[in-house]
């Protein structure tokens, strides 16, 4: 039966969250109804809120969450009323070519393209003073009660402490996968993250993890240096301190540059920047921050003749 609940709705962009009262219907056919327990805030979630990231209003927003199965449409086989898990904004279904492959995490049935603002059949499970409300990623976690489809959620540890694991869903994910699985940081190595959010915290970790020697942190807020350090960072670098760009810096810092950079923020300078950082002939540099709707990157293509190279991770790679 349809569950009335309450969620922040975002009516519009540039606009502040309301709180309403939405009724969420129950799941259909291979779709599973969650009671979200704690979920975090992302930048991506700030990208639609500001209009950085273009998708269909009223929305419920919110990506990285953990809670309790509530219920589960006909054919759900993998989980059961009463499981605790974590909602996938990036699904797995098991049949694409990503999915069957070992290269690749994108499955072809994520939310980023034409669907976005729907469940898979093109229709939405929310509705609030009688408009459908469009959903979020496939996810839509800032409600008491949220539907997603069998292949977007997975089944978790009873043990596990949702108030901590919700992190798993976006932001560490994120962060750690890209430097253990799309860089494929090596020990011994030199390492430079741009952006010390809580994905950028993530980064460090995983190169810390990966065994790397040297962990450049850098960002404009040196507030944020402690906590890089604690968690493995071995230099911390504010560009506002120095007159010339920050990649001269980084290659006067490492001598030849860095074996791989991570760009976790999400804007086109900091991206050219953490490219041209990387040494010249085997750099690699990730982008990990979403970056702007239609915005375009301005670098010297001679970054990327010498053997640099330049790849994109999206939940981890």
């Amino acid at each position: 039966q349809v569950i009335k609940c309450k969620a922040a709705v975002m009516w519009e962009a540039n606009k502040p969250f309301s709180i309403e009262e939405v009724e969420v219907a129950p799941p259909k056919a291979h779709e599973v109804r969650i009671k979200i327990v704690a979920t975090g805030i992302c930048r991506s979630d700030d990208h639609v809120i500001t209009g950085g990231m273009v998708m269909p209003f009223p929305i419920i927003l919110g990506h990285e969450a953990a809670g309790v199965v509530e219920s589960v449409g006909q054919g759900v086989t993998s989980i059961k009323p009463g499981d605790k898990v974590i909602p996938l904004f990036v699904p797995q279904c098991g049949e694409c070519s990503s999915c069957l492959s070992t290269k690749g995490n994108l499955c072809s049935k994520n939310h980023f393209g034409s669907a976005a603002g729907f469940m898979p059949d093109g229709t939405c499970r929310f509705t609030c003073k009688g408009k459908a409300i469009h959903h979020f990623l496939g996810t839509s976690t800032f409600t008491e009660y949220t539907v997603v489809h069998e292949f977007a959620v997975a089944k978790i540890d009873s043990a596990a402490p949702l108030e901590k694991v919700c992190l798993i869903g976006c932001g560490f994910s994120t962060g750690y996968g890209a430097a253990v699985q799309t860089a494929k940081v090596e020990p011994g190595s030199t390492c430079v993250i741009f952006g010390l959010g809580g994905v950028g915290l993530s980064v460090v970790m995983g190169c810390k993890a990966a065994g790397a020697s040297r962990i450049i942190a850098v960002d404009i807020n040196s507030n944020k240096f402690a906590k890089a350090k604690e968690l493995g960072a071995t230099d911390c670098v504010n560009p506002t301190d120095f007159k010339k760009p920050i990649h001269e810096v980084l290659i006067e810092m490492t001598g030849n540059g860095v074996d791989y950079s991570f760009e976790v923020i999400g804007r086109t300078e900091t991206m050219a920047a953490a490219l041209a950082c990387c040494q010249y002939n085997y750099g690699v540099s990730v982008i990990v921050g979403v970056p702007p709707a239609a915005q375009k990157i301005t670098f010297d293509p001679m970054l990327l003749f010498t053997g640099r190279t330049w790849k994109g991770s999206v939940f981890g790679g």
